[in-house]
């Protein structure tokens, strides 16, 4: 069986990153757009990252066009917006798909492990979020409008 440590996701620099490589964090990876009315929660993202990246989190974003065709830039461009519009520091990676047949296959996993409304995998907007523990479990599916502050008494829970 599948585990999240399989898998591999370019990066926004264009470099190859195991998932492995998070091995023993917690995981907080969540698809992300420049032009969305959720893009805000870009803050609220870092802020996590920032308040408890020392413990154990890991913030990892994945641009997305797939939904109303919101993040239309490309790595450079997608790096710069998220720098200096909302000092992110989290680790994002290259713009990807998370439905259908091009779906990558992080994506695919993630969505089989924790499925959304009446058992559906789809992803139904950006700013989906996924919880993963520090053994690679995924433990819960957030929806997009599940501001990241909210999150914070489930990821204090698992670090």
């Amino acid at each position: 069986m599948a585990s999240i440590y399989d898998f591999s996701a370019e990066t926004i620099a264009g470099e190859t990153k195991p998932l492995a490589d998070y091995r023993g964090q917690v995981l907080l990876i969540v698809n992300t757009a420049s032009k969305c009315g959720f893009t805000p929660q870009y803050d609220g993202l870092e802020s996590l990252h920032e308040r408890f990246s020392t413990r154990g989190l890991a913030v990892l974003g994945f641009p997305c066009n797939q939904f109303g065709a919101q993040e239309p830039g490309d790595a450079a461009e997608i790096a710069n917006f998220c720098s200096l519009t909302y000092s992110v520091g989290f680790p994002l990676f290259a713009k990807i798909e998370v439905n259908g047949p091009a779906a990558h296959p992080l994506y695919a996993y993630l969505k089989h492990e924790a499925k959304g409304l009446l058992g559906s995998e789809r992803i139904k907007w950006n700013f989906t979020k996924f919880l993963v523990d520090r053994s690679g479990k995924v433990v819960s599916r957030y929806a997009p409008t599940a501001k990241p502050e909210t999150l914070v008494p489930a990821i204090e829970a698992l670090l």
